[in-house]
């Protein structure tokens, strides 16, 4: 299953990576067992000063070409059959919105998913829970987590562009955007 993800991973963004190479090099050849998919387009930069975490009115939110982008990934993991043992989002509207708009799934808001980069949520809280959360993924399982630009960089060095993903591995901690 997780052969037949990271091949159409490549056609669902081809745009979004210069990857040529999707396998996480393993010596037990095993894939990843965690796909981080950054929220879809939501034009801007950060959130606004009145943000509250419960009111997407007051946060930056996805665009209607960000809703199609997110139904168009959703689309292709479908149409591939690719099921995830759990779905997580940040609590953040514009994350909410992307899971829901996937359609791959039931999903659940994770704390350890939130954004910590205007402070609004507190970034060694947020690293603790999701390193934990990461830590207990069977390798035998495939969670997708929507969350930001700053929560994936922080796990796995790499900064995806909206809409784009990373795989990563919890066993070797080795990830790679495609």
């Amino acid at each position: 299953m997780i052969q037949n993800f990271l091949i159409i991973l490549c056609v669902i963004v081809p745009t979004l990576s210069q990857a040529t190479d999707l396998q996480i090099a393993r010596d037990d050849d095993q894939g990843a067992n965690v796909v981080f998919l950054r929220h879809a387009l939501a034009p801007g930069y950060g959130d606004p000063d009145n943000f509250i975490m419960t009111d997407c009115t007051t946060q930056r939110n996805l665009s209607e070409a960000g809703r199609k982008q997110a139904e168009d990934i959703g689309r292709k993991m479908r149409a591939e059959g690719i099921v995830f043992s759990e779905i997580l989002s940040s609590q953040w509207c514009r994350c909410k919105e992307t899971a829901m708009h996937l359609k791959v799934g039931e999903w659940q808001e994770f704390e350890g998913l939130n954004s910590f980069f205007q402070g609004h949520a507190d970034k060694q809280k947020t690293i603790n829970l999701l390193t934990e959360k990461l830590s207990k993924i069977p390798k035998d399982h495939l969670v997708l987590m929507v969350t930001h630009q700053v929560v994936i960089s922080a796990i796995t060095g790499i900064a995806p562009q909206s809409g784009g993903a990373v795989l990563y591995d919890t066993a070797t901690k080795k990830a790679q955007i495609w």
